[in-house]
């Protein structure tokens, strides 16, 4: 084909990773899925805490797109009577917003804390499924990705509290052979460590009962004792210290305690 020639959106498409065209995929689901949803009628809310009644009408208007003010305290707010209507009303436009670095990465816990409070599992399973694949979609990508919009730490966070579950997620960094996976890998364990040297879940556990998020954090820093230290090691900024950090994570009492290796500062 002639250069001159070439079509900029077919030449685009050919350029774009599959992981970013599979996400690209779930967004447009999500539109189509989730067009002409709304509140419920009766729904309420605290117009001295939340905003006004004019805001409170519009999510009961469908398809209307929502200053990113109103959308962070939509989906920002627990207290509806009906979170999942609330939710699927602006999950087209909340997921764009996410995608598009337009969430601050901090807040990744409420995100995942208001997935969970939709209770989107329990939707009729057209609608269950398109957001299980966008969840999945946006986690894929951002693994490869060497800029990700949020940390794949921090996504991490977010895609297990939304679901219930960490294993399909580490299930998926697992499978994949890719060097910008493995540095996300570094990174996370450098943020990880930390608590895990301690036995704590190294993100907050609002959502969790104790027995289940020790449950979490055992199968976590197992995945990260199996799964990180062939990965570090084929790094050329992997340090000893981490490897030594991953290693002791994978110890219990006094032989993690009196390892030469373990942290002075600790």
């Amino acid at each position: 084909m002639n250069p001159a020639t070439t079509d900029p959106a077919t030449t685009n498409v050919e350029n774009t990773p599959p992981t970013r065209l599979r996400l690209d995929r779930a967004l447009d689901r999500l539109d189509v899925t989730f067009r002409g949803m709304t509140a419920r009628a009766d729904e309420g809310q605290c117009d001295c805490h939340w905003g006004s009644a004019e805001e409170l009408a519009l999510l009961k208007v469908p398809d209307v797109e929502l200053d990113p003010d109103l959308l962070y305290r939509t989906w920002h707010a627990f207290d509806w009577d009906d979170y999942g209507a609330v939710l699927r009303r602006i999950l087209p436009q909340f997921a764009r917003a996410l995608v598009g670095g337009l969430v601050e990465p901090y807040l990744m816990a409420e995100v995942g804390r208001s997935f969970s409070a939709g209770d989107w599992h329990r939707w009729p399973v057209r609608q269950s499924a398109v957001v299980g694949e966008f969840l999945h979609a946006w986690w894929t990508h951002s693994l490869t990705d060497p800029d990700p919009v949020v940390p794949v730490h921090q996504l991490l966070w977010l895609c297990t509290d939304a679901s219930g579950i960490v294993s399909p997620w580490l299930t998926v960094w697992e499978g994949l052979d890719h060097p910008v996976a493995d540095r996300h890998l570094a990174e996370a364990a450098a943020e990880w460590e930390y608590d895990l040297l301690r036995d704590d879940l190294p993100w907050n556990t609002w959502l969790w009962e104790d027995d289940d998020a020790d449950a979490l954090r055992t199968e976590l820093a197992a995945w990260l004792v199996r799964h990180a230290p062939a990965r570090l090691r084929a790094q050329d900024d992997a340090t000893k210290e981490l490897l030594h950090l991953v290693r002791l994570i994978g110890l219990t009492g006094p032989a993690r305690y009196e390892d030469p290796h373990w942290p002075s500062d600790r």
